[in-house]
């Protein structure tokens, strides 16, 4: 991390959390962070559900929400982008404060509720930065995915997520249906197997009228029991999505010394690498290479990354650990997991993905 942006973040530490968030956004937009372009070498090269990714490390949604900073964030180091979630209608989310840094534990708790500017101003935005009028330099140069989300007081949640696809799909790379965060009442309630196969097929019906093939990924709660993640990965393969995201956030506090640490919500951060990257190698053990995984939840370093991919993750996501490291933290993983998987003698990513899901077992 430069000088620079080591000032920057004990600046950002002396906000509200939440007001820290809005501030990093602005100083992204306004050119006042690093932007190295997308890291790549022939080893971190990716494919994944068809889209060409320079490296593995992607952004998690909820950075982002809206949509604001899109062309900076494909230049910032990672090699996808995740905007949203985004609802069909705009709402508010739950009343603040909702965001809480646990700087002793090097996590976060967020009870946000799916805050964002609805589907329509999100789609606006999209749509405004694949225009061919806008310069070159505006267009993402990596993969940009959208969470689906539903609103709060939606009479049918599962019909949510099918009509933000369809409103935003044209503008976007792949999308992830978001049934896993904790901060919208009885949300998980849709990841059970009859629930979530009829939302899957909604959202997989509405694909077929975009211009484009929009892979589907599932974002999945690292609270599952192990007959529960069986359920959800043969729903997984019998549905024909593309992906599966492990993990959302967790509502566990064990271990946590904060004094934040009984507020709701989800916890990310480091606390979760262990919980996550266990259900992940359950999943990759479960779905083999039939259904592709996306590594979430606790990586702050290279090789946090790397033992993420070696317990059978194809790609990785990462966004609390930028929390206390910078953004700068997407291009030094990247870099070290080049060096990690050279030292090992891995030609490319692809060949270290599961290499090491027994150690998780």
């Amino acid at each position: 991390m430069s000088l620079f942006e080591q000032v920057g973040m004990m600046v950002l530490r002396s906000f509200d959390p939440e007001v820290s968030h809005k501030l990093s956004l602005s100083a992204l937009r306004a050119g006042l962070a690093p932007l190295p372009g997308p890291v790549t070498s022939p080893r971190l090269k990716s494919t994944f559900a068809g889209l060409e990714m320079p490296n593995p490390v992607g952004l998690a949604a909820g950075f982002d929400k809206n949509a604001e900073a899109i062309a900076q964030l494909s230049r910032a180091g990672f090699g996808f982008i995740e905007l949203g979630a985004a609802t069909p209608r705009p709402q508010p989310g739950n009343p603040k404060p909702r965001l809480f840094r646990l700087t002793e534990d090097k996590a976060v708790i967020n009870r946000f509720g799916f805050n964002n500017d609805g589907m329509e101003v999100i789609a606006n935005r999209l749509a405004r930065c694949r225009s061919s009028n806008h310069s070159a330099q505006n267009w993402p140069a990596v993969p940009v995915g959208l969470n689906l989300g539903a609103n709060k007081d939606s009479e049918d949640r599962a019909a949510d997520f099918a009509k933000v696809l369809a409103h935003c799909g044209n503008f976007i790379d792949f999308a992830t249906v978001n049934v896993s965060s904790p901060n919208t009442e009885k949300l998980r309630d849709l990841q059970g197997a009859e629930a979530l196969e009829a939302l899957l097929a909604g959202v997989l019906d509405a694909r077929k009228g975009l211009n484009h093939n929009v892979p589907v990924l599932l974002k999945i709660a690292p609270d599952l029991d192990t007959s529960e993640l069986r359920e959800i990965a043969e729903v997984a393969r019998k549905s024909g999505i593309d992906g599966v995201i492990a993990t959302n956030t967790t509502l566990s506090r064990d271990g946590l010394k904060s004094p934040q640490k009984a507020e709701a919500g989800g916890m990310s951060g480091r606390p979760l690498f262990e919980k996550s990257t266990r259900v992940l190698a359950q999943l990759s053990r479960e779905l083999g290479t039939d259904v592709p995984l996306v590594g979430v939840g606790g990586i702050a370093s290279p090789l946090d990354a790397y033992t993420k991919i070696r317990a059978g993750a194809s790609v990785l996501q990462i966004y609390s650990a930028m929390v206390y490291q910078g953004l700068s933290l997407a291009s030094r993983i990247a870099k070290g997991l080049d060096a990690l998987l050279a030292a090992d003698g891995f030609d490319n990513v692809t060949e270290a993905v599961g290499t090491k899901r027994g150690d998780w077992l």
